[in-house]
């Protein structure tokens, strides 16, 4: 294999293009393919190959490699014709409609031995990484407990311009918290146990539009987390990051982590200590740790094409997808029946796909 990794887009829809213009930035990485049935006319224009089926663009090229960022029913069943064909595949967030279907690509993945990453872009962020080093170098000693908060308002007009967003199942919990939640593991390990509420839409849809879950992790972290798309806020990824432009910026944090040396604010970064002795009658102020600026989809392609390489590891793994798509799915659970529900017991999942009893 040549230096320069050949890449092919499934899907150019707003996604997609987010990853055209990544791959376009790389010197040592080209797009040689778009699959997309219905391609806009900047699509059109572009000097690359587009087909309207996967099948037709592997008839005539072979990447070393293929992003989908396809709607998320079709990533099971083009991830298996991509894995069939020995090529990895990065595929968008969530990796699967259910954990059930996720599993029979990671197990396809696993017993072709072919690379299978998932597009939880956030880790690839630079603040994300700095925040990371700061928990394993110590700064907030060990970790006891860890705040999340996703709230924000959606306009009608997102609604109404894709009327499965008022369905069930398209609320914040799949939809948003999927990032969150894959955030809070990348943090402080498994998830093993969860509770939760939800409520109703207020704008009468099929869903729900507020929902908060206590998280239990394996090695005794407690975490907190609530979503929502009804509540005008600053407190949100997309607000507080900085990492995409299209949302208005805020100087606040999305995510309170507390350790018991100290405790870390994200995504700016601050490191809140006492002074003196640990002690809540001595001053106590913060510290924010510098760090590295720039984009993560860009560094999210860089990793694929190393994968490829046989040069790194996936820093988000088809395992890491289906990890996180389980634990959405145990919130779901336990929302509805108002009962704590086990992570662990939803991993049993045998390797024809479907669950364990």
């Amino acid at each position: 294999m040549t230096d320069i990794i050949k890449l092919a887009i499934v899907g150019a829809g707003l996604v997609g293009q987010r990853h055209i213009n990544a791959i376009a930035k790389q010197k040592d990485v080209v797009l040689v393919a778009i699959v997309e049935p219905n391609p806009s006319e900047d699509i059109k224009a572009m000097d690359v190959p587009c087909f309207d089926t996967l099948e037709k663009m592997f008839l005539l090229i072979s990447p070393d490699g293929v992003i989908l960022s396809t709607p998320t029913p079709l990533h099971v069943s083009q991830g298996l014709e991509c894995i069939e064909k020995g090529c990895p595949v990065l595929v968008e967030k969530p990796l699967a409609t259910s954990a059930v279907q996720a599993k029979i690509l990671t197990d396809a993945a696993e017993i072709s031995g072919v690379s299978l990453l998932v597009g939880h872009h956030r880790r690839h962020n630079p603040l994300i990484q700095k925040a990371k080093e700061l928990i394993l170098d110590g700064a907030i000693g060990n970790i006891r407990a860890l705040q999340a908060t996703c709230w924000f308002y959606k306009p009608d007009e997102y609604f109404d311009i894709a009327p499965w967003r008022t369905k069930k199942g398209a609320g914040p919990i799949s939809v948003n918290l999927v990032h969150d939640i894959d955030l809070m593991r990348f943090f402080c390990g498994e998830i093993i146990s969860v509770q939760a509420q939800m409520a109703p839409s207020i704008r009468g849809f099929d869903n729900e539009d507020l929902a908060a879950a206590v998280l239990c992790f394996e090695n005794g972290i407690i975490g907190t987390v609530t979503v929502s798309d009804s509540i005008v806020s600053p407190w949100s990824w997309e607000l507080t990051s900085r990492e995409y432009p299209i949302y208005p910026m805020t100087s606040e944090s999305c995510y309170l982590i507390g350790g018991s040396e100290g405790s870390l604010s994200v995504p700016d970064l601050t490191v809140w200590t006492h002074k003196d002795e640990k002690n809540w009658w001595n001053p106590i102020s913060g510290t924010i740790s510098p760090r590295e600026a720039s984009d993560p989809l860009i560094n999210q392609i860089t990793n694929f094409a190393d994968v490829i390489r046989g040069k790194a590891d996936a820093l988000v793994t088809g395992l890491d997808g289906l990890k996180t798509l389980l634990v959405i799915e145990a919130i779901q659970k336990a929302a509805e029946t108002r009962t704590l529900v086990e992570v662990e017991c939803s991993l049993k999942i045998s390797t024809n796909g479907v669950a364990a009893q």
